[in-house]
């Protein structure tokens, strides 16, 4: 049995699915330690919170946060406050780290997009990988996309090399799309996204209503096109309400979203990776509606595009016409994801890498720390 610390991001709740997914299949074997921020905190502290699930204790921690300004996502106050934390907080959080290490004699550090771990890994010679889907800008062909979009995964590339550093860790970049990598990258392993085991042992079906998971800054005007679009449409993300014409309103509850999920006719949502690339391994067509500054979430609605599994606008440019285009391209949309279907699951390939990364270390003779 090895011990792991395992750090996260906490924005989102892709972060926490992606590492919940693989801890419920490590911590049969292995003892972890999870070091989780924000949002992520709040997602996982529902199952592991109290030290109630055996060989697993999540533990609390201060992470990067995005900024809003007027309901939309703001990247200069984001940048500014990430710049704020690397000189305020991220010193004293490395220094806690490394006593955690020092005392603990972990054998395997593992980030998702996380600064802090990767740096106390360093510098006690921990072994350390990531398992993220950030990589996908950095490591990615991504000649593709658009002129502005290419510009962002260029500028966000540097922010990844500031998480992470240049080298001495194993790459894994979890994505529902899989370019070539760029020369000089091709030590990075391309995984598909993490699915849950409910997920993949959910059988897909076709019904006959739209599911939809919104964020709370969503336009009025969108949520309004959905109810004049004919179809029910089932809603996640703005909390229980009274019912606007066939839209019902429903408080988040994972497995009867994972339900809706695997029987709805098509999914309308913002552009993670992960619940994208959920429903494309349950053969759902996807209109997606990243916000206009999210310009990740973008790259993600392009490539989906380009997949020929849906479409996209930003939630600023959204119209109801794009909507009623895409409805009636259904069948379209699902013939072009039949040979995705069933076979995006990244897990086992993740784990692996993991397992690899751990006998690699022990058969080196690797030592959980240098040295102090």
């Amino acid at each position: 049995m090895a011990k792991i610390f395992y750090s996260m991001a906490g924005e989102g709740r892709g972060h926490a699915v992606r590492v919940l997914t693989l801890v419920e299949h490590l911590r049969h074997e292995h003892e972890l330690v999870l070091f989780a921020p924000g949002d992520a905190y709040e997602f996982l502290v529902k199952v592991y919170g109290d030290d109630r699930i055996e060989n697993v204790r999540l533990v609390r921690v201060s992470g990067v946060k995005f900024r809003y300004t007027g309901g939309k996502l703001d990247l200069f106050k984001s940048t500014a406050g990430a710049i704020k934390f690397a000189y305020r907080q991220l010193p004293s959080l490395v220094d806690e780290l490394r006593r955690r290490i020092d005392a603990e004699q972990p054998d395997l550090a593992i980030s998702d997009f996380e600064p802090t771990l990767p740096r106390a890994a360093r510098s006690t010679g921990l072994p350390w990988m990531s398992i993220d889907h950030q990589h996908v800008l950095l490591a990615y062909e991504l000649s593709s996309l658009p002129f502005l979009l290419r510009r962002y995964a260029w500028w966000m590339s540097w922010s990844i090399r500031w998480y992470y550093g240049w080298s001495g860790y194993t790459p894994v970049a979890s994505s529902f799309y899989t370019p070539a990598l760029k020369p000089g990258f091709e030590h990075v392993r391309q995984v598909g996204p993490m699915l849950r085991a409910e997920i993949v042992s959910t059988t897909p079906r076709t019904g006959d209503f739209l599911l939809s998971y919104l964020r709370s800054n969503t336009p009025p005007e969108v949520i309004e096109s959905l109810a004049r679009c004919g179809w029910p449409v089932h809603v996640y993300g703005l909390g229980e309400r009274p019912a606007m014409g066939r839209i019902s309103f429903h408080a988040i509850n994972e497995h009867r979203f994972v339900d809706d999920l695997a029987s709805c006719a098509g999914l309308f949502s913002a552009a993670g990776n992960q619940l994208l690339g959920e429903a494309l391994y349950f053969g759902k067509p996807v209109f997606a509606i990243p916000e206009g500054m999210h310009h990740e979430q973008q790259i993600n609605a392009h490539f989906l595009k380009q997949m020929g599994a849906g479409d996209w606008m930003t939630a600023e440019t959204f119209t109801s016409e794009r909507l009623v285009q895409f409805l009636t391209q259904l069948d379209e949309y699902r013939e072009n994801i039949a040979r995705l279907a069933g076979t995006l699951n990244g897990t086992p390939d993740a784990l692996m890498a993991i397992e690899e990364t751990l006998q690699r270390n022990r058969s080196q003779g690797v030592p959980a720390l240098a040295a102090p």
